[in-house]
């Protein structure tokens, strides 16, 4: 590996550091050629302006150069020219590979795409199989400044394979602030899954730190650029657990160019109506079974009654009698072809003045498409839908549903038992949609009878994290979102600490809608020191049994201590030792303790942020609920009281999925304090 020195004209860091220098002019150049774009003659109204000035405003905003990103992170120098014949003598090309494509004024590429195919020999070259790279070069970059560059040269036999060094230093970075990208440190098997096809359904099964988050991110930015045309008319959605985790990963995106990505929560998803409320587990359990969706449905086609009147049109000075025999048969065929309810509702019009329109032409006359959409506006056959086939509100239906046990009783008949039916029911029947008390769960179903009535719109293509914690029910509410796209489900079933929590892929990928999904494991763990990691998998036999503990790649074996202490000071003082290290800090405890920690730190002096909150200069300590610790990550984590946080969730299986989620946050060191004993199965 090569370090700072001298820098005489053939000194090859130097040179890199004047391609580096050029490629970021060359950036530059591209940006201020999108800022001088003239519109003004080149729309031929104001809705394609309008839509194209959003383009050139989103390709601006792409070409920024980020402060402290390196526009390139590694070089390939082919024997041959990629795609062409293998000619004896030929010269390869030299490739920088990037976040971004770079060019000159003439168009040749000073930068490319981490994404092209050209790319992808970064990731998966080996002595092995060396595809056709001679050289792969690694740089090494502080603040943004090129520092350092390492050679492997993959094409020589004698070449020693060995683990890189720089990239060892990139994994092991210090994490200060948001979520970064990783895609100077993708691995092979990464890579297989960031360059599979928008076509299928990937599941990512993942232990802490194995990547499994970033890979769903960095697939997404892989899809964009192969697909951009069909991803920007049907659109692409990020699905976390929780706020605070979309504001940790919500830069990893843009600094790879991409900024249309759509990140929202399930509960997001589902805001038809006001969450005020909260369920205890039971009822939660049973409103988030998948055996929900049939009591909705039965609830929802129990409004469709078989007419027993005809229907009389008086169109002029003539009468039209559509018997109720044929009435029926309409309604029964609408009913068979199992569509939305809303469609059907709206076609059933159109069919009662067709067989109008059918009788008109028998007598001799000559009907257009214009007296069947008369036909089917008037009041006679309106009033004959409203009677047959009437309007449903999806929130007043699952407010009846909830509220009337009778009603309840008639629909979950045979799929419901008593005892499940009285836990949904609500003590307090609410007399309308507004001052209802939903809770998250009440606005699922709410979402569920929405498609049943009205087909939800589908995406091109959906990332769901974190996903070990939905219910049936939740699942149900993404594939609608994606039910002519694909997905990204990625999680762990070790973490999963709902009362739902996924048992099984296979069932989870069942109410997705996406039973052909493929399932893939990641086991190398890039995040959590490897003595960290070995306590937490401890836990494993217990929440997990059939799992594959992760094995840590890290060289640095990290920190890790266990101290009994004897009160919230002696926390404060873990902390500032801590912080003395540098990156960042957490101070991860069960929520009922939350309040006594941040007490004591402000007592002490010791500044802290919530998670979510913009870290600033002076403040690198954050303060997390252990209920919201999922998904994040600090370099040094102070684990308080892992007792409290396994007897804070309703049953010990779920309490110790909990702890083992808090104790694989942290990257470079972990301290566990506590007072009372730890749990036994850490023995």
């Amino acid at each position: 590996m090569s370090t700072p020195g001298p820098t005489p004209v053939d000194d090859p860091l130097a040179r890199e550091r004047a391609h580096l220098a050029a490629s970021r002019a060359a950036l530059r150049v591209m940006r201020e050629d999108a800022e001088s774009l003239d519109i003004r003659d080149v729309t031929a109204n104001w809705v394609n302006a309008q839509v194209l000035a959003r383009q050139i405003e989103e390709r601006i905003k792409s070409l920024a150069d980020l402060a402290g990103t390196p526009l390139f992170f590694g070089r390939l120098d082919y024997l041959h020219p990629p795609g062409a014949e293998r000619a004896e003598g030929a010269e390869g090309e030299r490739f920088y590979i990037g976040r971004r494509h770079v060019h000159d004024a003439e168009g040749d590429p000073m930068v490319i795409d981490w994404r092209a195919p050209v790319s992808q020999p970064f990731y998966r070259a080996s002595g092995k199989d060396p595809m056709d790279v001679a050289l792969r070069r690694r740089f090494g970059y502080t603040g943004g400044e090129l520092t350092a560059y390492e050679d492997e040269r993959l094409s020589d036999p004698a070449e020693p394979a060995r683990t890189s060094r720089l990239l060892q230093q990139e994994i092991e970075r210090p994490r200060v602030g948001p979520m970064r990208d990783i895609v100077a440190t993708i691995q092979p098997e990464q890579d297989e899954i960031v360059r599979s096809g928008l076509g299928g359904t990937v599941c990512v099964q993942g232990g802490p730190g194995t990547g499994k988050t970033a890979v769903g991110l960095h697939r997404v930015a892989y899809l964009l650029y192969a697909h951009r045309e069909r991803l920007a008319r049907s659109g692409t959605l990020v699905i976390g657990p929780n706020r605070s985790f979309l504001q940790y990963i919500e830069q990893v995106l843009p600094a790879l160019g991409e900024l249309t990505v759509q990140q929202a929560t399930v509960d997001d998803l589902v805001a038809h109506v006001e969450v005020r409320g909260a369920d205890d587990a039971a009822a939660a359990v049973v409103k988030g079974d998948a055996r929900m969706a049939q009591v909705l449905r039965r609830a929802l086609y129990a409004h469709v009654t078989l007419p027993t009147e005809p229907v009389v049109v008086v169109r002029g000075s003539r009468r039209w009698r559509v018997p109720a025999y044929e009435l029926e048969e309409i309604v029964r065929e609408l009913l068979d072809r199992d569509i939305r309810y809303g469609a059907a509702r709206e076609a059933l019009p159109q069919r009662i003045a067709h067989a109008v329109l059918v009788q008109m032409e028998r007598a001799g006359e000559a009907p257009d498409d214009r007296v069947q959409d008369a036909v089917a506006r008037t009041s006679a056959v309106k009033a004959a839908v409203k009677a047959v086939w009437p309007a449903v509100d999806p929130a007043k239906l699952v407010l009846r549903l909830l509220s009337d046990a009778d009603f309840l009783a008639g629909h979950a008949e045979g799929i419901l038992t008593a005892d499940e039916q009285k836990a949904v029911l609500w003590t307090r029947p609410a007399r309308s949609v507004r001052s209802a008390k939903w809770s998250p769960a009440d606005a699922v179903l709410i979402d569920e009878a929405a498609d049943l009535i009205q087909r939800t719109p589908s995406l091109g293509h959906v990332v769901l994290d974190e996903a070990q914690d939905l219910s049936p029910m939740q699942y149900r509410a993404v594939g609608r979102r994606c039910t002519t796209g694909s997905a990204t489900v990625l999680g762990d079933l070790a973490q999963g600490t709902t009362p739902w929590a996924t048992r099984s892929w296979r069932e989870a990928l069942a109410h997705l809608g996406k039973q052909d999904a493929v399932v893939e494991e990641l086991t190398a763990g890039f995040r959590v020191p490897a003595d960290v990691i070995a306590y937490a998998s401890r836990l494993l036999p217990h929440i997990a049994p059939g799992l594959a503990p992760v094995e840590s790649v890290r060289e640095n074996p990290g920190s890790f201590e266990i101290r009994a202490v004897a009160s919230a000071a002696d926390v404060v003082d873990a902390c500032r030792e801590s912080l003395r290290h540098e990156g960042s800090v957490g101070l991860i405890a069960a929520d009922a303790r939350v309040p006594e920690l941040a007490g004591a730190l402000t007592a002490a002096g010791v500044g802290y942020l919530g998670p979510g909150e913009e870290t600033t200069p002076g403040t690198r300590l954050t303060l997390v609920p252990a209920s919201l610790a999922k998904g994040l990550e600090y370099d040094y984590v102070v684990l308080d009281e892992p007792r409290a946080v396994v007897d804070a969730e309703p049953d010990e299986r779920t309490g110790l999925r909990r702890l083992y989620v808090c104790l694989t946050r942290a990257v470079s060191g972990l301290l566990v304090t506590h007072t009372a004993p730890l749990p036994e199965q850490l023995a």
